[in-house]
């Protein structure tokens, strides 16, 4: 064979000869056989394309080849049909068994040779007789040799497929000036060129073609060169001018750039019918469009028409356990109960109410807002604080429907209410009052009252379904390399096409999200707007880094639709995951970026993608209290509400961040250390809990292994048990492998403080002593101000200083002199700390002075007055 050819054609053409035979392949008998059989590697048989002829001997059969072993004899040849008789001799049954097997015997030639070959490349060769080295009568030339190895069957590390190596051709790399950046250098560089090339042309004229086609090629030059310099300008955090840049890079050190958020808002809805419902899908609530009525029908000429005026436009939160919105006209006011009593009001802090008849709708779960609409002085509305508006999240109402709860004095129906901590009333709530002498001097009720059918929104504005067009088929290719085998050319590598979609409308509304878990908590959490099991004023509350866009993306490929779910990065979704990325810009423009198969899914080529979102974002959304007037709904739902109104201003709405802000915090957040090591990493990590005041820690070998023993001082109110149930899982994410957490109590040291105080002339004693004890107290007071001995003042380690009291002490009003006579521990008698000015506290120990009479082992303070009156 002189040429090396890809198709190789001319064995099948022999094998439909009628005559022509051939060698097809060879066959070396080596694993087949026992390991010390003496025959392994001496047998071959060499597979022909038609049967031999019966004559066919060892004088037919030639071995060359070899580098070690040379001149290897070969011993017999024969057919294997019949079954050559040197194979019935003894030690020869394993061998005799193997050609047996075979198919087609007549086809195969069985030689013996007298040794093993060594490992290079031997040739067979089929010869008309031993002195006659031409091909045998009917046997093709081309097919009457074949090259093999007799170590083919031995062990390798390597794969069989051999290596090919093509050197690049070296070349004349041309002298290139690196310092042509622009349109006038590279032209310079080009004619430059040009004369060394072909140096018979000469320029002629500006409109010569050679001097238009340097010129067009050195615009080329100036515009890569620019998106070269653009390109390395952005891909660092201090130079980058884009916004998505910006973003990308403040990932990659763990920074969450925020897209800012839109605003929420509490709307109370006055209804006009005993029983009806709001459908929450559809329906918005504009600020003042003057000249139109309260309510708007959905899809009217009349909406087109408000819309004009650019209001506004909020929307009620999706609860995908709550489509509709139940409203009850005995819910618009409601009154609270005052068990017959006058000039009452709810105190700073209250958790609890009665209302006044009976409110079978109500139940656990409900928001109420608190209004005062009467000025206490006057009776005026005009003169209620609208500072005095305060929403709660009912946690239980009674009586449960349908038992009713009477007072039994007066027999009037009565509802029992209470609320959580978190939504305690932050002011004093004036119910009932008695005017002043210039307004009559009249009995006030109602100055307060409650209103239901609250309904939360937020600012933002739904769109109907926009079509982002298909992900476009790819138009570049990657040539592969073809090596040294011309053979096989590869196909080319495709470059999946850029698919980026922008949205039409802008800007993209960004909401807060809580990761909510349905049922009894033991289901599969899920994004949702806010939890609509917790507080009011959790409602209110959420981190930047839980704000998502709000946008729907819908796709269909080859006719199977699919929904994609918006993230704010990629780094965490699994490669089939139909995840994506919006990305807004600095003119506000968003547009959606999707995975690349390792990262999230790559959408295929011919998808078409659809979106829902809403637009409408920002501070622009935090809007003032009673700006919002109108709601759009639909005409069934119009025809039970009179009115809609926000007695709070929206709050929440704030702008995108700045290319100055993520260059400032994006390093400094890098730093931010998720992980604990030392024993004040877990006390940091754990301080990040919410309620969690300050937090002691202490590293202890246990027998087989260390254990972060963890002391919590939660924040005044905070059940501690309960804080240390919930810490757990939270702290767990930053433990070191190896080691065990255990959540302990604080040591609480109880104080034994005694003053001895001298009361000015002009002062009661009891009033003095009223407002030391207040000053000395662990209360916040009604003032605001907190007692020296509030529990969020004393933490771990802080100690008790004696000038502290005294200051404490000659601030109260009326008080001449105080001597401070004890100050130690409660339950010793040292008096080094009275002495000192100082009452050092230990590292997990935390100072406390209750003065309670029902715990007395909680800390006493004694006070002894004298003068006053």
């Amino acid at each position: 064979m002189i040429f090396h050819c890809c198709d190789e054609l001319r064995r099948d053409k022999v094998a439909a000869h009628p005559t022509l035979n051939g060698i097809d392949y060879l066959e070396v008998i080596d694993h087949e056989l026992p390991l010390l059989d003496p025959l392994r590697q001496r047998t071959l048989l060499v597979y022909c394309l038609k049967p031999l002829p019966a004559g066919f001997s060892s004088g037919n059969v030639v071995l060359t080849g070899g580098e070690r072993v040379r001149n290897i004899a070969v011993e017999w040849a024969a057919v294997a049909s019949p079954l050559p008789a040197q194979l019935s001799a003894p030690g020869e049954a394993a061998t005799s068994a193997i050609v047996a097997a075979r198919a087609n015997p007549k086809t195969i030639l069985v030689v013996r040779v007298a040794e093993p070959g060594d490992f290079s490349t031997y040739t067979l060769r089929f010869v008309a007789s031993a002195l006659d080295s031409s091909p045998p009568a009917n046997f093709d030339p081309q097919f009457g040799a074949i090259d093999f190895s007799f170590k083919v069957e031995c062990p390798s590390d390597f794969d069989c497929k051999p290596v090919c190596l093509c050197p690049e051709a070296e070349s004349d790399e041309p002298d290139i000036d690196y310092l042509a950046k622009d349109y006038g250098s590279f032209r310079r560089l080009l004619l430059d060129r040009m004369s060394q090339l072909v140096p018979q042309w000469r320029q002629s004229s500006v409109a010569d073609t050679g001097i238009a086609l340097v010129e067009l090629l050195s615009y080329v030059g100036d515009h890569l060169s620019y998106q070269q310099d653009a390109i390395a300008t952005e891909a660092y955090l201090d130079t980058a001018r884009r916004r998505i840049s910006l973003r990308r890079h403040a990932l990659l050190v763990d920074y969450p750039m925020h897209d800012g958020c839109n605003a929420r808002v509490w709307i109370q809805i006055q209804a006009d019918a005993a029983s009806s419902t709001l459908t929450r899908a559809g329906t918005q609530f504009l600020t003042r469009c003057p000249g139109f009525a309260r309510g708007i029908k959905s899809g009217s000429s009349d909406l087109e028409q408000a819309m004009l005026l650019a209001p506004t436009v909020f929307e009620p939160l999706r609860d995908d356990n709550a489509p509709t919105v139940s409203l009850y006209k005995l819910h618009n006011n409601i009154s609270f109960y005052t068990w017959g009593d006058e000039r009452c009001c709810l105190p700073r802090g209250a958790t609890s109410a009665t209302l006044a008849g009976s409110l079978p709708n109500l139940k656990a779960g409900d928001a109420l807002l608190f209004e005062e609409v009467l000025g206490p002085h006057t009776g005026l509305p005009g003169d209620a604080d609208p500072r005095h508006r305060h929403v709660v999240r009912l946690t239980s109402v009674s009586p449960l429907p349908p038992a009713t709860l009477t007072d039994p004095l007066t027999n009037a129906a009565i509802t029992e209410i209470a609320w959580g901590q978190d939504d305690a009333l932050p002011f004093p709530l004036c119910i009932s009052a008695v005017t002043d002498e210039g307004h009559g001097s009249k009995t006030l009720t109602d100055v307060s009252i409650a209103r239901g059918n609250l309904v939360l929104a937020d600012h933002g504005c739904t769109l109907g379904a926009e079509s982002l067009g298909s992900v476009p088929a790819p138009t570049l290719f990657v040539a592969p390399d073809q090596g040294c085998d011309g053979c096989s050319p590869a196909a080319p590598i495709e470059i999946p096409a850029r698919f980026r979609p922008f949205l039409q409308k802008a800007p993209l509304t960004q909401a807060g999200t809580v990761l909510v878990k349905a049922g009894s908590g033991q289901g599969t959490a899920k994004r949702q707007p806010f939890d609509p099991a917790a507080s009011a004023a959790a409602a209110m509350d959420w981190d930047m880094s839980d704000v998502l866009p709000q946008i729907t993306l819908s796709s269909v490929t080859n006719g199977t639709p699919a929904t994609w779910q918006s993230h704010r990065t990629l780094l965490n979704s699994a490669a089939d995951a139909n995840d994506f990325v919006v990305e807004v810009d600095d003119d506000g423009g968003a547009a959606l970026r999707f995975g690349d198969d390792d990262h999230g899914v790559r959408p295929e080529t011919g998808t078409q993608f659809s979106a829902v979102y809403r637009i409408g974002n920002g501070a622009a959304g935090n809007v003032g209290g009673e700006a919002i007037f109108h709601v759009v709904a639909t005409q069934a739902d119009l025809a039970a509400i009179t009115g809609v109104r926000n007695p709070l201003p929206a709050v929440g709405g704030v702008d995108p961040e700045t290319a100055d802000d993520v260059r400032r915090n994006a390093p400094e957040a890098f730093r931010r250390q998720e992980r604990a090591v030392t024993p004040e990493d877990y006390a940091e990590v754990t301080e990040r809990y919410r309620g969690v005041q300050r937090a002691a820690v202490t590293t202890r070998w246990t027998g087989s292994w260390y254990t972060q023993f963890i002391s919590v001082d939660p924040i005044a109110g905070v059940d501690p048990h309960a804080l240390s149930t919930d810490l757990l899982p939270f702290v767990d994410r930053y433990r070191m492998a190896g080691e065990d957490l255990e959540f302990n109590d604080p040591h609480y040291v109880s104080l034994e403080l005694k003053l001895n105080v001298c009361v000015q002339p002009d002062y009661f004693r009891a009033d003095v002593k009223a407002r030391l004890l207040d000053a000395l107290s662990n209360r916040v007071l009604p003032d605001g101000r907190r007692g020296l001995f509030h529990p969020d003042d004393f933490s771990f380690g802080d100690s008790v200083y004696l000038s502290e009291i005294y200051a404490t002490a000659h601030a109260v009003p009326g008080v001449a002199s105080a001597q401070i006579v004890m100050f130690q521990r409660q339950g010793t008698d040292d008096p080094t700390f009275l002495a000192s000015g100082q009452l050092p506290i230990g590292r997990l120990e935390i100072a406390r002075l209750e003065n309670s009479l029902n715990f007395p082992e909680h800390g006493v303070l004694r006070l002894a007055l004298s003068g006053g009156k």
